[in-house]
């Protein structure tokens, strides 16, 4: 055990804890003088110290066991997701979370580990030099749309959408073929100019239609001034608005800590957890904001190289599984504040408050590092690989060529 902590890679674990730092100082910053929210700080070391323990024992445990019992790990994430369907308390608009006493389990969040895991599991057993479209991506895409669809009736269209972009991620590394990879490229593309064209034009009749029919009309305020500024009321705008305003107030240095004038009085909701960037931007401006990219680019730069480093093939499908979980994360949440993306509750990793999506990042690290510490040795206890040879044939002399 001593031998692999020394083989740890110290540049993650030293990023990590600069983020913890951020973390705090940030959330402190915009919660210190309310009292709901006073001693948020204080809950964000703890999961920190839960994060770090997580990380730690993640690095400790061979990642080969956890796609070992892959298949048990998806059912019991499954049954997660199912629970909090029918028995889960409500909380920001999302029925997606367990009451644990004093903390509150989200099994969405849980469930993209989960998910990378199991698809990293099925990619391995078939060892293909290409994925057949109607053989495996279907079936595996299928795999994935199941907790795509329950985590969308406990609408949380955020951590959804995560799933898809991990289950593109591992078809990517688990060899797609380039066809089959460009025709989805423009289905989808196509798709979403197609919706959101339809969306702008028919704006007013999908808008009654939804609201006579009761169906997510809270997704259309989220959307509108994203995509239609002009028709969204002044209370759909405001959360998309002010953080604009706070964002270009930051200038190049940014207003000061505890200093920033649209964190500081409120007009940012939610600048303790999603909007956490937009305080960051407004406190410390184009530098503060710039650092903290560059973390996010030396800790996912460090992620690739041990990927490339394993000799073992599961680890680098586990890591780019994370790798494309991270990238979603931060694009979404900071994209959604300057007007690229519309506005979803999707926490900047390792940044926003929240126990659950801290630990199980701070898991996904320790599954990174258990990779670069297990990856170079070949485990027989894994599951079979279906192998492909190409068996040379027979010269008409009857002698195998050379």
């Amino acid at each position: 055990m001593l031998q692999n902590i020394k083989k740890m890679d110290y540049v993650v674990v030293a990023v990590l804890a600069v983020m913890m730092i951020i973390s705090i100082s940030s959330i402190y910053s915009v919660t210190i003088g309310d009292p709901e929210l006073q001693g948020s700080h204080t809950k964000m070391l703890k999961f920190y110290i839960l994060g770090f323990i997580a990380f730690f024992g993640m690095s400790l445990l061979d990642y080969r066991l956890l796609i070992k019992y892959a298949v048990y790990i998806y059912l019991g994430g499954l049954a997660l997701l199912a629970y909090v369907m029918f028995f889960g308390a409500t909380l920001n608009g999302s029925k997606g979370w367990i009451r644990l006493s004093s903390f509150s389990l989200q099994p969405a969040e849980v469930f993209k580990l989960v998910l990378i895991i199991f698809l990293t599991f099925i990619l391995f057993r078939k060892n293909k030099p290409q994925l057949s479209f109607i053989r495996d991506v279907i079936p595996i895409g299928l795999l994935a749309f199941i907790p795509f669809v329950l985590v969308m009736a406990i609408n949380d269209l955020g951590n959804a959408l995560s799933y898809v972009i991990i289950l593109l991620g591992l078809l990517w590394i688990g060899h797609v073929k380039i066809t089959h990879m460009l025709i989805g490229v423009v289905l989808v593309a196509g798709s979403v100019f197609g919706g959101i064209q339809a969306y702008i034009h028919y704006h007013d009749d999908i808008k009654a239609f939804m609201e006579e029919k009761d169906i997510r009309t809270h997704w259309m305020a989220r959307i509108d001034p994203w995509l239609v500024p002009e028709k969204a009321s002044k209370d759909d705008s405001y959360h998309t608005a002010n953080a604009k305003l706070a964002i270009a107030s930051g200038g190049m240095s940014g207003e000061g800590y505890m200093q920033g004038t649209s964190v500081q009085t409120g007009r940012v909701p939610y600048t303790y957890s999603d909007s956490i960037f937009v305080q960051i931007a407004e406190e410390f401006g184009f530098i503060g904001s710039s650092v903290l990219l560059l973390l996010y680019f030396i800790l996912i730069h460090r992620m690739v190289l041990i990927a490339l480093e394993c000799r073992e093939r599961a680890g680098p499908f586990l890591i780019v599984g994370i790798v494309s979980m991270f990238l979603y994360q931060i694009f979404e949440n900071i994209g959604m504040f300057i007007g690229l993306m519309p506005l979803t509750g999707i926490t900047l990793p390792f940044i926003s408050f929240g126990g659950t999506s801290l630990i199980i990042n701070m898991a996904c690290m320790g599954v990174v590092m258990s990779v670069k510490l297990y990856g170079q040795e070949i485990d027989e206890d894994l599951p079979e690989l279906n192998t492909y040879r190409t068996v040379a044939k027979p010269s008409h002399s009857g002698e195998i060529p050379g």
